[in-house]
Parts: C-alpha cells; sequence; structure tokens
C-alpha cells in the first residue's frame, strides 16, 4: 500500500493532516525552498503533538561540509523524529556524504532525497541500500518549473520504485503533486507519495494547509486495509441542488478513443525496426466514488495514456493481442475499474483497419481478503 505523507511547519498544520488521515508528518519549511529544514524546536514541538499517533519526519539541511554533517543530524533525532531526510548532492562526494551518515541507519530512518530536476543519479540507489539507509525519494528542487510528472514520465518513475524495491528500499514520489497526478501516480506502486502545496488552498505551497485539499489527496489514496479515518463535516453541499447519491451498482464509463501512436508491432520480420501507426480504443466501466465536484469522484482518463506510453516503451511487440491484453490488465490494477474493453488497431497494414478488441473484468476477491493492520514500515516523504 501507498502511503500519504503531509509537509507540515507548525503544531497546528500537524493536526489538521492528523485529522484528515495523513500517514506520515514531515516537518519541512516550504519558504526556504524545496527541502528547507525546520528549527529544532519547532520539529521538537510537532513531535510532542503528534505524540507517537503517526511517524514524524525531518529535513536536514546537509553542510557543505560533510564533516559537520554528523551533528546536524545528531541533533535533529534528538527530536525524537522517526525519519531523518535531506538532499543528496549529484557531486562527486556523494559516496562520502553515505558513508559518513550509514552509522545513524541504526538509529533513525535515513531517507535520501534524488531532485528529479537536477540530473538524478539512480546509480547511487545501492550504495544507499549497503549503508543501511530507508528509502529514497525523487522530488523536484524548482517548484514553479513543473510537477515530478513533467519531469519523469509514469514508465520512469516505476523503474526507480522497481530498483528500490530490489535493493530493500522504501521509495517516495513528491514535487509539486496536484490531485489528478495521485491515481497515476499509485500504479508505480511507490512506498509514499508526499504533499504540501496540494494540501494548501489554491494550491500555494507557502500558505496554511486547508482541511478540505488535505482530505480530497486522502480520499485519493486508498487507506491500509482495516484503517478508518475519522469523518470531517462536509457543507460543500450546501446551496446545490440535490442529485440522488450513486449507488453501490452506479458505474461510469471513461474512455480514450482515435488514440494513434507509433509503435514497433508484428510478427512479420519487414515489421522489425521500424514504426507503424497504431490505434487505440479503450472504454473502462468505473465505480463512481461519490457525487462531488472534485477527483474524488472521477477516473483519469491520463491513467489510460500512461498504460499505453508505458507498453509503448517496452520496445517491439509482435502480437496485437499482446498489447490488448497488457493495457487491459494495467487499467484493471485500479480499484475502482470494474471491466475493460480494449481496441488495438493497425493502420498500415490494409486500406481499412485490422487489430483485435477484447473485454476483461476484474475479478472479484473480497471473500479473499483478510483483515490488515496498519503498518508503517515501508514509509518516506515529499
Amino acid at each position: 500500500m501507498t502511503l500519504m505523507l503531509a509537509s507540515v511547519l507548525s503544531r497546528e498544520e500537524a493536526e489538521i493532516a492528523l485529522a484528515h488521515g495523513a500517514d506520515i508528518i514531515d516537518c519541512k519549511d516550504p519558504a526556504r525552498g524545496a527541502l528547507g529544514a525546520l528549527p529544532l524546536a519547532q520539529v521538537s514541538e510537532i513531535v510532542a503533538a503528534v505524540n507517537g499517533r503517526r511517524p514524524v519526519s525531518a529535513v536536514v539541511e546537509l553542510p557543505h561540509d560533510v564533516a559537520h554533517a554528523r551533528r546536524d543530524f545528531e541533533a535533529a533525532i534528538a527530536t525524537g523524529v522517526e525519519y531523518v531526510k535531506f538532499a543528496l548532492p549529484v557531486t562527486p562526494d556523494a559516496d562520502e556524504i553515505i558513508e559518513a551518515l550509514a552509522p545513524l541507519a541504526a538509529r533513525v530512518k535515513l531517507v535520501a532525497v534524488i531532485f528529479a530536476d537536477l540530473g538524478p543519479d539512480f546509480d547511487l540507489l545501492p550504495a544507499l541500500a549497503r549503508a543501511g539507509f530507508h528509502g529514497a525519494m525523487l522530488d523536484t528542487a524548482h517548484k514553479g518549473k513543473g510537477r515530478l510528472i513533467d519531469m519523469m514520465n509514469i514508465g520512469d518513475l516505476s523503474e526507480f520504485v522497481a530498483k528500490c524495491r530490489a535493493l530493500g528500499l522504501a521509495s517516495g514520489l513528491a514535487g509539486a503533486l496536484e490531485p489528478p497526478d495521485v491515481p497515476r501516480l499509485l500504479v508505480t506502486g511507490a512506498s509514499v507519495i508526499g504533499f504540501r502545496g496540494a494540501l494548501c488552498a489554491h494550491g500555494d505551497r507557502r500558505g496554511a494547509i486547508d482541511g478540505r485539499a488535505t482530505a480530497l489527496i486522502r480520499d485519493l489514496i486508498p487507506l491500509q486495509r482495516g484503517e478508518r479515518v475519522a469523518p470531517v463535516a462536509d457543507w460543500s453541499h450546501l446551496g446545490r441542488g440535490y442529485i440522488q447519491p450513486p449507488s453501490a451498482n452506479d458505474t461510469d464509463c471513461v474512455f480514450l478513443h482515435d488514440y494513434v501512436v507509433p509503435m514497433e508491432v508484428g510478427a512479420y520480420a519487414h515489421e522489425y525496426g521500424h514504426t507503424q501507426r497504431v490505434r487505440f480504443n479503450v472504454d473502462a466501466d468505473v465505480a463512481r466514488a461519490n457525487g462531488a465536484d472534485d477527483m474524488r469522484s472521477v477516473f483519469s482518463y491520463d491513467v489510460i495514456m500512461d498504460a499505453i506510453k508505458m507498453i509503448l516503451a517496452g520496445g517491439h511487440i509482435a502480437m496485437v493481442e499482446t498489447i490488448a491484453e497488457r493495457l487491459a490488465e494495467s487499467v484493471l490494477l485500479h480499484e475502482r475499474v470494474r471491466s475493460v474493453t480494449v481496441q488495438v488497431e493497425k493502420l498500415d497494414v490494409a486500406p481499412g483497419a485490422v487489430g483485435v478488441k477484447i473485454r476483461r473484468e476484474r475479478v472479484h476477491e473480497d471473500a479473499r481478503r483478510q483483515p490488515y493492520a496498519p503498518n508503517y514500515a515501508d514509509a518516506v516523504e515529499d
């Protein structure tokens, strides 16, 4: 399961994040940049206010002198946080920094933050694992220049998560994320997705955390089985016309039609080594969550396009049937999708179109599900 991390700068914001179901409370000062540290006195105050209800993380701004790094980390650990994270520079001394901090891994969960917009070096991940680090997180250094999902596509982000998992590292994704990004990022299987701006009114990361915005993000990330979030009053329906709430069996059809892309496909020898046009038509029957006028009540067509792009990134595929099956399987990974119809057509073979159309349904698993106890062992940040 993916956890929700909320970056806060005060005990008041921590209480709002807790009330709306954040899994990890992250102490960070957005006025100091992408990874600005809060004064340790404020961190201690937040730790005391949270009082063990959720794990707390804190940022350490890595000093230029590596010899001083241990001192700053020791001070952060003394506040009682469970996680300490820092920006891992892409510099020749990165391995030296990792080695210097390694002894602390036995006392606190260390998380190295890698900036996706500053030439991320994934070759450092094995060194983090060998040093006993808890995890690695992808973030953006320049919040005004785009979201994480603008810097790296879903395929690359999934590859980062897979590399972390193979090394025994928790994985985190963050970086100017917005509500529509959440369902797209969930398919990566990241341990944690981190937020600041999306939790604030009007998306202003320097403003105060807003309860409704936080509740929206919480509702977009499935809870761990067995967990419940205390209900928060929602008066947004006042002043609007009454609409009958959807029943458990109500579904919407979210579709992507006439999406044409060049790709390498075909079983014949002459079809290898060059691309041909392929048209996708996808119809997903999706359970409607509620009647709210926000991302909680929709399934984004972006996730269908992401799935197609990930298939394309895999290189030549011999059979259109294989493409259709992979696409259907990917779309059905989303819990709200009940069934999907996929049509894949090759447009350059004949005067018309040739291809395949399949329909697949979600296997009903409720009878096999077992109670699940919340576990924060795989967590990291924003």
